[in-house]
């Protein structure tokens, strides 16, 4: 049977927030009545490359659309029967997921093959790696060569395809997934996790990687301006890099009684009970073009520190619910400090509460339906 859209891309049993987006993508198009399909991979990256403990979702999920394991993303012997059976589905529009130019080959090559009716779109997260290789520009123009149009969740990835391809590019925004758990109060958020009432919290969350700059926050909590304040730091998230450099950091500073370390991926129920615990989230990161951070902080309005990048500032500065801080300990050390006063609390959970409606799903999907169709360039509000 036809369909209208075809995803292709991760999506369960594959865990992490490409995947969560895929799938929250997937459900406002049926909600808009867009019949579709999610491929999804059978193998993603082999064992030797992937630095966490699992790729997927143990827990059982049920979407409003079918999902199925059909790509091997680095055996490209199966690469042309993927083509072939997109071809007999007959979608009218094949959304390629894109992240890493490590998924270049497979992607165009598919791409390349499918009839010339079916319109082919990037979705795009990153255009330059946060870990870059010489190679990455010719595999994105590779990839970029075979599609018809393409989609970015940041103003920051638009500014660099638009530099470096003649596509027509729609300028999206990382919405915000509207099926979250429900919030909870503070302090039902602190009594689940254990945490105390008394002090000021601050969260990292997400994947530890060495460009989010966990080392500035955790330097910034050394410096003048918080090391003799009550703040707490709580670190959630499964570590990518080695995490022995980051506790012996925590204790060279003599940290370890304010700084609680979960080195775990941790369910959307877990991660809500931390972002309504928290007073600020810090994204501290070095690079960045987006962040699925961002959205989940303005779900729970939890007030914002980031560091000056274009991926990241956007929303913060418009919006007024946060700080936009320099990349080092003393600049992210001051803006947690301004933003724990009871003024900047204030001024920031109102404006999250009233700006985070600009940032749905449904909104989304009408802007894109609307630019996969007529092939024109859009810009909207972005995360």
């Amino acid at each position: 049977m036809p369909v209208d859209c075809l995803i292709l891309g991760p999506a369960y049993p594959y865990r992490g927030g490409i995947a969560d987006t895929n799938h929250a993508f997937a459900t406002e198009l049926v909600n808009q009545n867009i019949t579709l399909e999610v491929w999804t991979f059978t193998a993603l990256y082999p064992d030797f490359l992937f630095p966490g403990t699992s790729q997927f979702d143990v827990n059982e999920q049920s979407f409003p659309f079918a999902i199925h394991r059909k790509i091997h993303a680095y055996n490209p012997f199966g690469w042309a029967a993927i083509a072939k059976e997109i071809n007999t589905l007959k979608p009218k529009r094949v959304v390629f997921r894109y992240w890493t130019p490590l998924l270049a080959l497979a992607w165009g090559t598919i791409a390349k093959k499918l009839k010339p009716e079916i319109n082919t779109i990037a979705l795009i997260d990153n255009w330059k790696a946060h870990e870059p290789k010489p190679w990455d520009r010719s595999l994105n123009h590779y990839f970029s060569s075979k599609i018809n149009q393409i989609t970015t969740l940041s103003e920051a990835v638009y500014t660099e395809i638009i530099a470096d391809v003649n596509l027509p590019v729609n300028k999206g925004f990382h919405p915000i997934n509207q099926d979250l758990p429900k919030a909870i109060s503070k302090s039902e958020a602190r009594k689940k996790l254990g945490l105390s009432n008394e002090n000021p919290l601050v969260l990292f969350f997400g994947l530890v990687r060495q460009y989010k700059g966990l080392d500035l926050l955790i330097d910034a909590f050394a410096q003048d301006s918080l090391l003799n304040s009550t703040a707490e730091l709580v670190i959630v998230g499964e570590f990518y890099d080695k995490i022995e450099p980051y506790r012996k950091r925590i204790k060279a500073h003599d940290l370890d009684s304010r700084i609680r370390v979960v080195n775990e991926f941790v369910s959307f129920e877990v991660a809500r009970d931390y972002f309504c615990a928290t007073d600020i989230v810090v994204q501290p990161y070095k690079t960045a073009t987006q962040s699925g951070v961002t959205p989940l902080a303005y779900h729970y309005e939890a007030p914002l520190v980031v560091t000056d990048l274009a991926g990241l500032r956007t929303p913060i500065q418009s919006d007024e619910t946060g700080r936009v801080c320099e990349k080092n300990a003393v600049s992210v050390a001051q803006a947690i400090e301004e933003l724990l006063s009871i003024e900047a609390q204030a001024l920031a959970k109102a404006n999250l509460k009233k700006t985070k409606k600009n940032y749905s799903w449904k909104a989304f999907v009408k802007q894109w339906l609307s630019f996969t169709t007529s092939k024109g360039v859009f810009s909207v509000k972005n995360f």
